[in-house]
């Protein structure tokens, strides 16, 4: 229903809403911080207008704990400002103030109206809002918010949830849905496209289908947001518990190229896995950290993210003669300014990204008064845990262990020498320079093509009169890498309204971990890899940007590396 409101000569119409009373909703004052209640009190006891509104309202529906609690009211900024002295007006391009209780901070911002309402509203050539101070009522601001499951209002007169666009309905529905006309809403703001897939990724939402479909094709709009804001978002996506599934949404929405384009490009290169495996993991060990309510640091990520671009470039470096950590040290410089160009980074995040980098190849050493010195590194705990994510990630990276001999066997010791052979080798070859105290060893220096072969021989004694024994072993690095599985065969497209679904054979690999699929654009469009971590079964729903596409399918194993196969034939398909 929509009330009518005339005003001289023009009629405005004003949508109706639906008001769910405190006994229908579970929304209670005390799950709501002490701080905004008192803000909601002294505006309505003023004589204002206010509520709850936004990302608060809709944790506390889902019986989540809210992050921050935002106000809004039909109070201007100056009389906000008067009425709290506790607080400061912010913003250029919406004027809005905080209100300051020690280290908390309460966000009170007016009513907004519509653009052609008037006011200062400002937008670029492109539909980008540049200034947004249009004020109006809580009828008209419901349609400046995003997403209808922000839009919905806690009205601290009757403790009512007031509700314009459906917002109740698509939190039950778990649903994220943008209001009015998508294209034209991320145009006002490209931002709100990661904003979506921060959503979704945080709250395990599905994007609606209309929402969804434009992000492809506007994506481009990012590359004239601020490298600043950016960041700002990439902070939020990826330091909120919910890095991995922000990761993968990413990925799915090729979104991800905006915020590491390096890197993107990488992983739609790569067939081995082992960087998607790494990324997976470095955000793995990030959500599980901050559930812990333990410390993460963004250069961690940065450190984990820019990873194989960097190790690419040092290779190149070293092939020139350079000493390896001189290569580290320019190839640092050469990847942080290509990323910085397109999300600016603060420099202490960059600065213990190179920290870590650089102690990744001081790792290696391990004989003489070196281990002992690199301990003492400040960064040393977080460069050992990044190369432990290396090794799980499947880079070259082995560790050995073995037991003790009896006692009495001779000779009896507790050192040993760690031979290895390689494929290209007639003998092995030792590779610890001095005896290995304890029975746990750590060989940096393989490749992940090859299969490494070591033994172990005991030491008693030293110098030249040292006595080893006979040698324990071989043990195998990698064993199960040498045969990727084979292609999947039998892919097949069938056309479903503006979505494709595809079939193929299953594999008969006894090892099997499942397919990834990929999709490219014709004639000449690049690869996008649709499904990160692999699909189990033989069965795949897309819904493609319009025009021709080709699909092709791999099978993955469960081998360290997740070794996979050559890709499957590649077959057309149109929406």
């Amino acid at each position: 229903m929509l009330k009518t409101e005339s005003a001289g000569n023009i009629i405005r119409l004003r949508p109706e809403s639906k008001i769910i009373p405190r006994a229908e909703h579970n929304i209670s004052r005390t799950a709501i911080s002490e701080n905004a209640l008192k803000v909601l009190y002294r505006l309505k006891n003023a004589g204002y207008k206010a509520c709850l509104v936004g990302g608060s309202v809709r944790d506390l529906l889902l019986n989540l704990k809210p992050k921050d609690f935002d106000v809004v009211t039909d109070a201007l900024p100056e009389q906000i400002r008067e009425l709290f002295r506790n607080s400061r007006l912010i913003g250029r391009r919406f004027r809005l103030a905080h209100v300051r209780y020690g280290n908390d901070i309460i966000e009170v911002s007016t009513f907004r109206a519509e653009h052609h309402a008037g006011g200062e509203g400002e937008h670029s050539e492109n539909g980008r809002i540049l200034r947004d101070n249009v004020y109006g009522d809580i009828d008209e601001d419901v349609w400046r918010r995003d997403f209808t499951v922000n839009a919905l209002f806690y009205n601290i007169a009757d403790f009512s949830i007031v509700d314009y666009v459906g917002g109740i309905d698509d939190i039950r529905a778990r649903q994220l849905r943008l209001i009015g006309n998508p294209e034209e809403r991320y145009r006002e703001d490209p931002v709100r496209m990661l904003r979506a897939i921060r959503f979704a990724a945080k709250l395990g939402f599905d994007l609606y289908p209309s929402t969804e479909e434009p992000i492809r094709r506007l994506d481009h709009l990012l590359r004239d947001v601020p490298s600043a804001r950016l960041f700002e978002e990439f902070m939020k996506l990826f330091m909120n518990g919910h890095a991995l599934e922000s990761y993968l949404h990413l990925r799915r929405h090729e979104l991800f190229a905006h915020l590491c384009a390096e890197t993107d490009h990488i992983l739609d290169e790569e067939t081995s896995g082992v960087t998607h495996n790494l990324l997976v993991r470095v955000f793995t060990n990030t959500d599980t950290r901050l559930a812990a309510g333990k410390t993460v640091n963004p250069g961690f990520l940065l450190a984990g993210l820019l990873w194989t671009p960097l190790a690419r470039l040092v290779e190149d470096y070293k092939s020139n003669s350079l000493a390896e950590m001189d290569a580290i040290a320019l190839a640092s410089d050469a990847v942080i300014s290509r990323q910085v160009k397109g999300m600016s980074m603060p420099r202490r995040f960059t600065h213990t990204a190179r920290e870590i980098w650089g102690l990744q190849s001081r790792l290696k050493h391990r004989n003489g008064q070196r281990p002992f010195r690199l301990i003492s590194h400040p960064r040393f705990r977080a460069a050992y845990d990044f190369l432990l994510l290396r090794a799980q990630a499947g880079e070259g990276v082995v560790t050995l262990a073995w037991q003790a001999p009896p006692p009495g066997e001779a000779p009896a010791a507790s050192a040993y020498h760690v031979y290895r052979e390689e494929p290209s080798s007639a003998a092995p070859v030792r590779i610890t320079r001095f005896p290995v105290q304890g029975t746990r060893y750590v060989d940096l220096n393989v490749q992940n093509e090859r299969p490494y072969r070591y033994t172990v021989r005991a030491v008693a004694g030293e110098g030249p009169g040292a006595r080893e024994s006979e040698p324990a072993g071989p043990a195998e690095a990698f064993p199960e890498d040498r045969t990727p599985p084979a292609p999947p065969r039998g892919l097949t497209v069938v056309r479903e309204g503006d979505a494709i679904h595809l079939r193929w054979a299953a594999s008969p690999e006894p090892d099997l971990l499942g397919y990834r699929v990929s999709r490219r654009a014709l004639p000449d469009g690049r690869r996008v890899l649709l499904t990160a971590e692999p699909v189990p079964d033989p069965d795949y729903r897309d819904r493609p940007p319009p025009g021709l596409v080709a699909y092709t399918v791999t099978a993955v194993d469960r081998s360290r590396r997740r070794n996979e196969s050559t890709p499957s034939a590649e077959v057309r398909g149109v929406p």
